[in-house]
């Protein structure tokens, strides 16, 4: 199991709320409420994930008591969850943390890239995937899996030929080595270190499991 020095098990109420929120469940790794928990409490998806999964072992005591507790009667919850989110900060995040750097992580991929208005790391990853399963004479606009992915980002096709413009430029297997001004290079620089060198299967897995994000 995942272990993340920000957990503590008084985080498992809003799991669990989220849990019970309809359709009562799992939620998607990537689901946009699973992403915004993790933000607010700096704690990757991939955490909560496992955290969640294991609100459904009930002959865990502890979990059993939150059941018990909780189960039958979410408005206690939401009260619970009400008077623990008001705990962070002393109930003023803002001014207690003004001035504090923060070192995020994951939270990055999730926020506008400098300079741009539209584009995530996410959006970049997504795009890179599509990249590796299309040849460079169809990264256009009217390739049809373009069109697919621009339409489930919210973007306009365009900018997805954009972004593979860029790639095209980090590929060493295109050998092309001409030089553009552009505020996506670095981005998609750094997305390609972590992806396009290494196991194709871990990018597609990613970007199948970011679909959820963008539902």
């Amino acid at each position: 199991m995942l272990i993340h020095p920000l957990w503590t098990d008084g985080y498992r109420l809003l799991l669990m709320q989220l849990y019970l929120r309809k359709p009562v469940g799992m939620k998607a790794m990537y689901s946009k409420a699973m992403v915004s928990l993790s933000i607010e409490l700096h704690i990757p998806p991939a955490v909560l994930y496992e955290q969640m999964f294991m609100l459904r072992n009930r002959k865990m005591p502890s979990i059993a008591r939150l059941w018990e507790r909780y189960g039958e009667n979410t408005s206690r919850l939401a009260r619970d969850v009400k008077k623990l989110r008001g705990l962070a900060g002393f109930s003023n995040a803002s001014e207690f943390y003004s001035g504090v750097e923060t070192n995020e992580s994951f939270e990055k991929d999730f926020r506008i890239i400098d300079n741009d208005t539209e584009l995530t790391p996410v959006m970049l990853i997504m795009i890179l995937d599509l990249y590796f399963r299309l040849t460079p004479v169809t990264m256009v606009e009217s390739t049809p899996e373009v069109a697919e992915l621009a339409r489930m980002m919210k973007i306009k096709p365009g900018r997805v030929v954009e972004v593979m413009e860029v790639f095209r430029i980090c590929d060493p297997y295109l050998g092309r080595g001409e030089l553009i001004v552009t505020h996506l290079l670095l981005p998609c620089r750094l997305i390609w270190n972590r992806f396009g060198n290494g196991d194709p299967s871990k990018l597609s897995a990613t970007a199948a499991q970011l679909k959820e994000f963008f539902a």
